[in-house]
């Protein structure tokens, strides 16, 4: 149950903004085998004044913050962080300098999920240990 947020610079069209949150979201589910339909993603269009980065990165500069679940290994993360340069390079063309990821696992007892259970009691129907 990752929760995604994407910022990037205000103006791209739809086809844009779709490609980047299936980008990201197929990721997930091929690098941390979360369910297709797990999908919880919130995309922050800021206008240039607002949205500052150094000067070797482009208009497509993008930045990924994941929160999710702790207990994913080293190498499911570095397999999610080559997925998702990969699949934005791909498409919509996002040059891979220009995406900045980056993760906050929160343990399960702190999530309130399905009517106000702690996460580590409920049953998931995935694995987080991968």
């Amino acid at each position: 149950m990752p929760l995604v947020k994407i910022e990037i610079l205000q103006g791209k069209n739809r086809e844009y903004k779709k490609a980047l949150m299936d980008g990201v979201h197929n990721a997930l589910v091929e690098a941390l085998k979360i369910p297709d339909y797990d999908r919880n993603q919130r995309l922050y269009e800021l206008n240039a004044e607002n949205f500052e980065y150094i000067d070797t990165r482009t208009d497509c500069n993008t930045i990924i913050e994941i929160t999710m679940f702790e207990g994913r290994s080293r190498a499911a993360k570095v397999e999610l962080y080559s997925a998702i340069c990969r699949n934005l390079e791909t498409n919509p063309g996002i040059p891979a300098n220009d995406i900045i990821i980056v993760l906050n696992e929160i343990p399960l007892h702190n999530w309130g999920i399905r009517g106000g259970k702690p996460a580590d009691e409920v049953d998931l129907g995935f694995a987080v240990k991968v």
